[in-house]
């Protein structure tokens, strides 16, 4: 028997419940890992609340990110042996691979060898900013060192691997953020400079910033009303890589600098990276270099038992964070 947290209605945190059940043997191809930490997402929020692209029967499992130790492995496994290291790729479906649990369960192909290096807590905060910072501004976007790239929901996760890996690449990140609040902590994580949204007049700072070459790529999480005054300041040719929906207002089209700036509007999901297996191999690589070498860093916000996975939630929730919230197991 092991401890999983799983809900069976969807709501608010307080929907969360641990509870005990067995644990099957990995089938072909997967291996049983003993969790030692958990990372959080807001996916996993939404999944419990009803508003995330996949929707579970319940009761169901739910997590995307786990660092431990492979306790067993199934058959056809290469490259794995009980008493390993690993953390695991997100999966496509975190209702059939959920991570919330003391044992879990996952494809040996969504596992990986993290540098020994890291803590448990920094080994389960790697794979979902990463690999979605990686994909929209290398993979997709293709940011080199003389492009600008303004980066919205600065102080998530996300957010944060986007600013460092910006840097790495030698271009200039802008971390636009609610309030000033976290300037400073921005400043000090790698932006170059800080936009407080609700304070100042978007679209004029980044003009200022920018000059007459406006901005070449903006990485948003919100939508809303932010998406005039960001295309307003971008430069002709330009793309707007859009990775999620966290504002409840509408999401005006920004109809006139779009033709008149050629501007390309993206749609983007780290599934596009995650379900090719050639992209992924990318991405590990350029991923498990950097961390090794202490270019990227993931940047821990909040620590918690797991007994208190419903106050992490509520934290999740409360915008308050500063980098990754984790569970300790």
């Amino acid at each position: 028997m092991a401890r999983v947290v799983r809900f069976h209605e969807h709501g608010g945190p307080e929907v969360l419940r641990i509870e005990s059940h067995d644990v099957a043997l990995p089938a072909a191809g997967e291996v049983r890992i003993c969790v030692k930490a958990l990372g959080l997402n807001r996916a996993e929020a939404l999944l419990r609340s009803g508003r995330y692209i996949e929707t579970p029967m319940l009761p169901s499992g739910l997590g995307l990110e786990a660092a431990g130790v492979i306790e067993a492995i199934g058959d056809k496994v290469e490259g794995f042996v009980p008493g390993d290291a690993v953390s695991v790729i997100p999966p496509i479906s975190m209702v059939r691979y959920p991570a919330y649990g003391e044992l879990v369960t996952f494809p040996a192909s969504q596992v990986v060898k993290h540098p020994s290096s890291l803590s448990w807590e920094a080994a389960a905060s790697v794979w979902m900013q990463y690999l979605t910072a990686y994909g929209a501004l290398l993979d997709i976007a293709r940011l080199g060192k003389d492009d600008t790239v303004v980066i919205t929901a600065a102080s998530s996760s996300v957010g944060l691997a986007a600013i460092q890996i910006a840097n790495l690449v030698g271009a200039t990140p802008i971390a636009v953020t609610r309030t000033s609040a976290k300037r400073h902590a921005l400043l000090n994580a790698g932006a170059a400079h800080v936009i407080a949204s609700a304070e100042e007049d978007v679209a004029g700072r980044l003009k200022e910033i920018s000059g007459v070459e406006g901005i070449r790529v903006v990485f948003d999480p919100i939508g809303g009303p932010i998406f005039e005054p960001l295309t307003e300041a971008m430069a002709r040719g330009g793309i707007l890589i859009e990775y999620g929906g966290l504002s409840p207002e509408p999401t005006p089209f920004p109809l006139f600098p779009v033709l008149s700036k050629s501007l390309t509007l993206r749609g983007y999901l780290v599934h596009e990276i995650i379900g090719d297996r050639r992209r992924l191999e990318a991405a590990k690589a350029f991923i498990l270099d950097s961390l090794a070498s202490g270019s990227l860093k993931p940047v821990i916000a909040k620590t918690f038992p797991f007994e208190e996975i419903v106050e992490a939630h509520r934290y999740l929730e409360a915008n308050e964070q500063f980098g990754k919230i984790v569970v300790t197991v």
